[in-house]
């Protein structure tokens, strides 16, 4: 195996990793766990699933398969009951504390399918694949996500850090909040 194959072995064996905690951490919410805002200024469980995996889904979707999001083709919005239905990435916690779900089980149909479909994409990458630019680089509006800070000032944004910055780092980050959210309703993280 050479070193671009081990490398793309091990993002895509990351990444469904990470997707497998993300399965177990939604298996045994209820409703009211998942909804539970701790206090003002404190994110529920809501919005960190809502956020992380319709970014996931957005990234997936438009990037590595040239599809609309299953969100939007699935009208999972109506479906979940969500009571705000945006991504999250520029509104402030103040707003977003409120997001909340009515339908969790419909979430859970619906995150199954973003895990599928990115198990999918994943199984058509390559080195090559990775490589190419999406955009010579950041557009200011994003100069401050962590995206910006992996791959520098000035730098070109390639899928690489598509899969890298958006849909693995990101979501290792909202699972700490999964887990601490967790933990706040009674229950177990998802690894020791």
């Amino acid at each position: 195996m050479s070193t671009e194959e081990m490398f793309v072995a091990s993002l895509r064996n990351r990444i469904r990793a990470m997707n497998i905690l993300w399965e177990r951490a939604a298996s045994d919410l209820t409703l009211a766990q998942v909804n539970h805002h701790e206090r003002e200024g404190v994110l529920p469980m809501a919005f960190s699933f809502s956020h992380y995996i319709k970014a996931q889904d957005q990234a997936i979707s438009r990037v590595f398969l040239g599809e609309e999001q299953l969100w939007i083709s699935g009208g999972w919005a109506e479906k979940v009951g969500v009571n705000i239905d945006v991504l999250g990435r520029e509104e402030t916690v103040e707003e977003m504390q409120h997001l909340r779900f009515g339908n969790f089980e419909q979430w859970k149909a619906y995150q199954l399918r973003v895990i599928a479909r990115t198990a999918h994409a994943l199984d058509g990458i390559s080195a090559g694949l990775l490589a190419e630019v999406l955009m010579p680089q950041l557009p200011p509006n994003m100069q401050n996500i962590f995206c910006a800070i992996v791959i520098g000032p000035g730098a070109p944004l390639r899928k690489l850090e598509v899969l890298e910055c958006f849909v693995y780092q990101h979501g290792l980050r909202h699972m700490g909040e999964i887990e601490h959210g967790r933990a706040l309703v009674g229950l177990q993280g998802m690894t020791s």
